[in-house]
């Protein structure tokens, strides 16, 4: 299923980027009548696509006054570093210059303008967010399409229709190329330095990831940084409505997370705060997909996107509860006995892992790989929670030499994952006590001394671990 664009019906277009979306894209504007003409640097990608009947045009020697737009596929800069060459290109013959979100939105507003739509952006946790507010969504029995950023092009979704919400994950990109974006909800998560190399300074890309949030009908906004805080400062100066959220503290008006930690482990409670009164609207107690500190913003995020749409607090929480999580964040995969197999590949840095060694208290880990720079080292404060950890890969003597000059984390180099899960599994099955025992794969580490990526290294994790005798699956995706 396409969203076919019919805007561009009986004009021309210069689309530049064949990969996934890209192609969604070109089939999307065929379909509603434009005649594209692509290009691809990749030769391979240009031949997928004209098997598909894609035009295939060499935009460098053609003609660009006949060209109504320029569909820029988000993966290719537009000013940083340098603009890419089409871009001049595009710009010398006086043409726009625009992406796939801002092609749905355009279409939306010519077909369906009060239809739903939910757009996240942010930093950290945006997909996370996105998921759990489709899933919440669904299971209140709505008829969800979820895409963007997070995966499935937004063009490859059924189209918008009266009562269909779209659950639209953008990133900064995908927004620089949508000047008309504008979502019933618009949702800032969170605001670091990222992507410089492509936005030039951070106040660039914080103006980006403001677009969408300025736009939108609600505005939900994370206060949890100052360059978001002041996002929310400025929007709620409009006097237009205006959800702040938090992970961290507690606010006088909006959602924020209640979060209290006894003997090194946290719970999560959903907080609204509303004319000076404080409800708990939902708890995240003993939901393994919503663990860890990282997880109590996305779910207050998520808790006011779905209210937004006119969702009680019951039926949130009911969602909450039931959210299967995302493949290798925190990803509960299942048990042996009171041993709990975590799925965290995602995980490539120590700030990534950190959410995770918060989330248990006595965790088998295992880690290592391709170090990134700092190794370990500002996970020390976390050491308490390691029973024993598994060391893999080329950093074994980096992560060593830290676990030695700490003293309190006992270790052994498995050198491979297979190793290291025989290993964590059967020390943490003879760990005395009653409670729950982790055997985490949280790497700290990029995949590339022997996985192409984080994806293979976790699903090699999850076949070792589901091929254990007497292991039993999670409910949801594993």
């Amino acid at each position: 299923m396409t969203t076919p664009v019919t805007v561009f019906a009986g004009r021309k277009v210069a689309l530049f980027g064949l990969g996934g979306s890209g192609v969604v894209t070109a089939l999307a504007l065929m379909a509603g009548g434009a005649e594209v003409a692509a290009w691809d640097d990749n030769e391979a990608s240009r031949e997928k696509a004209a098997a598909q009947g894609i035009g295939i045009v060499d935009l460098a020697a053609a003609d660009w006054t006949g060209f109504a737009a320029l569909v820029l596929a988000p993966g290719v800069p537009l000013t940083h570093p340098q603009p890419h060459w089409t871009v001049g290109k595009a710009k010398a013959a006086g043409i726009e210059i625009i992406g796939d979100i801002e092609l749905f939105f355009r279409e939306r507003a010519k077909i369906a303008p009060d239809s739903p739509v939910i757009c996240i952006t942010g930093t950290n946790g945006k997909s996370t967010t996105t998921a759990l507010i489709a899933h919440v969504l669904k299971q209140a029995g709505r008829d969800v399409q979820m895409g963007g950023n997070i995966g499935t092009a937004v063009l490859a979704l059924e189209p918008p229709a009266e009562g269909r919400i779209h659950v639209i994950e953008c990133s900064t990109f995908q927004i620089d190329l949508a000047p008309s974006i504008k979502p019933s909800v618009g949702l800032q998560m969170n605001l670091t330095p990222d992507h410089l190399d492509r936005h030039g300074k951070l106040e660039d890309y914080a103006a980006i990831k403001e677009r969408l949030v300025t736009a939108a009908d609600v505005a939900i906004i994370g206060v949890d940084d100052e360059p978001s805080r002041q996002m929310a400062g400025r929007r709620g100066a409009s006097g237009r409505p205006l959800v702040r959220i938090s992970g961290d503290e507690a606010l006088a008006e909006g959602v924020f997370a209640e979060v209290t930690e006894q003997g090194g482990l946290r719970t999560t409670q959903i907080v609204e705060s509303r004319d000076g009164q404080r409800t708990i609207v939902a708890s995240l107690a003993d939901i393994g997909s919503l663990r860890g500190s990282h997880n109590a913003q996305n779910a207050a995020a998520a808790f006011a996107a779905c209210a937004a749409l006119g969702l009680g607090a019951g039926e949130i929480a009911t969602g909450f509860r039931s959210f299967p999580g995302l493949p290798h964040r925190m990803e509960e995969l299942g048990r042996i006995g009171r041993v709990v197999f975590i799925n965290d590949s995602k995980a490539t840095n120590a700030d990534s892992t950190e959410k995770a060694l918060t989330s248990f208290r006595d965790i088998f880990w295992i880690l290592g790989g391709k170090a990134k720079e700092g190794g370990i080292e500002p996970l020390r404060r976390y050491f308490p929670n390691i029973a024993k950890a598994y060391l893999i890969g080329v950093a074994s003597d980096l992560f060593a030499a830290t676990f030695d000059g700490d003293g309190r984390v006992s270790y052994e180099r498995s050198v491979t994952l297979d190793q290291a899960v025989a290993a964590a599994t059967r020390d943490a099955s003879a760990h005395p006590g009653a409670g729950e025992i982790a055997v985490l794969l949280s790497p700290a580490c990029a995949s590339y001394d022997q996985f192409p990526n984080f994806e293979v290294r976790g699903e090699t994790f999850r076949s070792l671990v589901q091929a254990l005798p007497g292991f039993v699956r999670s409910g949801g995706r594993s």
